[in-house]
């Protein structure tokens, strides 16, 4: 277990979660709101947006959790999996048709939140 590499990790989450959940918010809720979608869709979009947020405050408080207590180590695992396949999906979709998920840092935060997981257990 090295406890600074799931600190790393944690930390990165956090300041994604913060991030996402501030700024991103006002920015991405602000364009929603100026669009014509239905009232619904919007409120919808307002959930899903800070679902993501929530994972990330999740995934950082899972890596603090085990970094004092290592013995808990086989708890990354979800929190690696998930985030790496979170980053693949904005990869991969950010190759095809959605080009412009590659130039967001969902892709870069989730993969380094899971890498610096995975080097910390």
């Amino acid at each position: 277990m090295d406890y600074w590499f799931l600190m790393i990790g944690a930390l990165i989450s956090f300041v994604g979660m913060l991030f996402h959940g501030i700024v991103g918010q006002i920015k991405y809720m602000d364009n929603i709101n100026k669009s014509d979608m239905e009232p619904l869709t919007k409120s919808l979009s307002l959930v899903t947006w800070h679902v993501f947020t929530i994972f990330l405050f999740i995934s950082a408080s899972t890596l603090i959790y085990i970094a004092y207590n290592p013995q808990f180590a086989i708890v990354a695992y979800p929190v690696i999996s998930i985030n790496l396949l979170g980053s693949l999906l904005f990869v991969f979709l950010g190759l095809g048709k959605h080009k412009v998920l590659i130039t967001m840092p969902g892709a870069y935060l989730m993969g380094s939140t899971a890498l610096f997981a995975w080097l910390g257990i």
